[in-house]
């Protein structure tokens, strides 16, 4: 048995093979994002089926012999992110991204119609801030309303591929969840969805066969007809499936953004403040701590000194722990968990004129390590009555980053374990796709755990003693940031 994954990222499609003892291969797609005014993420959502077009043709290329034996298609993929289409599959302008943040009128005033904030995540488990799906539909109704007269369903990039696979129109209970557009009982939110309450796409389970790939994209992407695809499930979920993470060890993951998920059979009530409560991909919920950027602020600080990623990661290692005094907020276009501040903004502090790109980059790794803390710990008073977690599991690319590992585990203070393919959602997918298909794969199969890697206490030390600073400057930042005036109000605002 071959599976075949696709995995839509937010800057990259990956396409992993599968069998029942591990990763055959896996091949990678880079997707552009626009940023036509402060605050917007757009993508051209032709894109999103081109890029698994020619990461199929690279995996073909990789493992011809695997890629002929496919069996089942599986996929997992961001949340939030959308795009009004026809009935006949038709995307309607640009895709807007979950990281988009244009609506922060919308999102206050929506807020506003509910009764409060804390209404809303009592209803939904979901924040309502700009970067809600809810706050951009509103935005639409208002600025855009000829693309929603216009628009027969929304969906998903992962959607509207399965829709072109399959001719299937739906979506699975992750993705309904995380759009903060359903009820904790599965039921749309009339307030929340607006005009676009009629156009969204049926839900089902993530391990649902929703129809067999039809011929013509068959063709396209060189995969016989007829096959089952499997709707799979979000990122998050994904990896929380393909990390092997539990209530005693959440996953942590490190992409554009980073993540802090949980997975608890029992739904805490009330929500724990700061965190996000989404549906799991089999059973029970997840208690999130989604951040706004991680890798995003490393690949900004890049383009800001024409430096590659991969350069500033090398420099970063060669900055001791604390970055030599600089401190970084990585909060890029607003702050999400555990904050949501659609106001704040990233910064640095501490520079001086013998600090160089590498202090920076590792001020920069070590502002999404003090987050992620921070997270954990609002899902860990969430999940346990204020227990410390026992360790985090590994999602995302991350898991080849090891400065990343290093401080994430030294500023948590706990063991982090990594699995053999480092691709977590992709192992997730590949699971639910097994079992949809009744395979009875497991994790302990399909990816086996690699490394347990464990902090060095004297860097745990050192950085216990820096947080008191952190968080000092943390504080200040915010507080900064709310009396400067907004960069975001631009034409459309």
């Amino acid at each position: 048995m071959m599976i075949l994954t696709i995995e839509f990222g937010t800057t990259v499609t990956k396409v992993g093979l599968w069998g029942e003892d591990g990763m055959v291969a896996l091949t990678r797609s880079e997707l552009a994002t626009t940023h036509t005014q402060v605050g917007w993420s757009e993508q051209d959502p032709l894109r999103w089926w081109t890029s698994v077009v020619i990461a199929c043709a690279e995996a073909r290329a990789q493992a011809p012999l695997a890629f002929g034996q496919v069996d089942v298609v599986a996929c997992s993929g961001a949340r939030q992110s959308f795009v009004p289409v026809t009935s006949a599959g038709d995307p309607i302008g640009k895709g807007i991204l979950w990281s988009d943040r244009r609506a922060a009128a919308e999102a206050i005033s929506l807020a506003g119609i509910l009764g409060g904030e804390d209404i809303n995540r009592a209803r939904t488990g979901i924040p309502l801030d700009a970067g809600a799906m809810a706050a951009k539909l509103a935005w639409l109704s208002t600025h855009e309303p000829e693309r929603l007269a216009a628009c027969d369903i929304i969906l998903s990039p992962r959607d509207l591929v399965v829709m072109r696979m399959t001719d299937q129109v739906v979506t699975d209970v992750s993705f309904a969840s995380r759009s903060g557009l359903y009820d904790f009982d599965g039921n749309a939110v009339r307030e929340l969805a607006g005009p676009a309450l009629g156009k969204l796409p049926s839900v089902v389970p993530s391990d649902t066969v929703v129809g067999q790939l039809k011929a013509v994209p068959g063709a396209e992407l060189g995969l016989r007809p007829g096959i089952p695809v499997v709707i799979g499930a979000g990122d998050r979920q994904c990896e929380v499936l393909g990390s092997g993470a539990s209530e005693d060890c959440p996953m942590v993951s490190w992409g554009t953004t980073a993540n802090v998920s949980v997975p608890v059979h029992e739904r805490p009530v009330p929500s724990p403040a700061g965190a996000v409560v989404t549906r799991a991909a089999d059973v029970g919920w997840l208690l999130e701590g989604g951040l706004s950027a991680a890798g995003s602020f490393l690949a900004w600080l890049g383009r800001l000194l024409d430096r590659p990623v991969s350069e500033l990661a090398a420099s970063a290692a060669d900055s001791p722990p604390g970055a030599r005094g600089v401190i970084a907020v990585p909060w890029l276009d607003g702050a999400r968990a555990p904050w949501w501040r659609d106001d704040a903004r990233a910064g640095f502090v501490g520079i001086g004129a013998a600090h160089n790109s590498g202090d920076m980059s590792r001020a920069v790794i070590e502002a999404v390590a003090w987050d992620v803390l921070r997270c954990m710990e609002v899902v860990t008073v969430g999940r346990l009555g204020g227990s410390t977690a026992e360790g985090v599991t590994l999602g995302g690319a991350g898991t080849g980053l090891p400065l990343w590992v290093e401080v994430l585990t030294a500023i948590l203070g706990v063991p982090a374990t990594r699995h053999r393919s480092g691709e977590a959602a992709s192992a997730g997918a590949a699971l639910l796709a097994g079992r949809a298909l009744g395979m009875g794969l497991t994790l302990a199969q399909l990816d086996p755990v690699e490394a347990v890697i464990t902090p060095d206490p004297e860097i745990v030390d050192i950085y216990r003693r820096l947080r008191p600073q952190v968080e000092h400057v943390a504080v200040e930042m915010l507080a900064a940031t709310e009396s400067l005036p907004s960069a975001d109000r631009g034409p459309g605002h």
